[in-house]
């Protein structure tokens, strides 16, 4: 038999990480304008909050059909629970909301530990 071959994975497993999925509906009469407004406001949010580690987002494309009229996707990562515990009530996420709100029609929010 062979030698077995690692990943880089497997030789160095990452930290424990916690993401956070944010999934938006916007009304019907948000305007592009006003979604990329709510766009450029979440993607500043790393900035301006030390304790996000990590933010991805990106607009729906699947073609199944089974989005329910989500349209945006922001995958936010934190270390600890203390680090999203920081995110949830600090001042420029609040910020965001308000920006978010006039627009919003649902949101949908799960938070889970990554597994491999």
């Amino acid at each position: 038999m062979g030698a077995v071959a690692f990943t880089t994975y497997e030789k160095n497993p990452p930290k424990k990480m916690l993401r956070h999925v944010v999934l938006f509906k916007f009304k019907d009469s948000a305007s592009p304008a006003q979604i990329k407004e709510v766009e450029d406001a979440f993607r500043q949010l790393p900035s301006k909050i030390k304790t996000i580690k990590d933010l991805e987002w990106g607009t729906n494309n699947s073609p199944e059909g089974l989005d329910q009229g989500f349209t945006h996707c922001f995958f936010v990562t934190f270390e600890n629970e203390e680090g999203r515990a920081t995110y949830l009530p600090h001042p420029d996420h609040k910020a965001f909301g308000k920006v978010l709100g006039p627009h919003l029609d649902k949101v949908l929010v799960v938070d889970y530990w990554v597994q491999k």
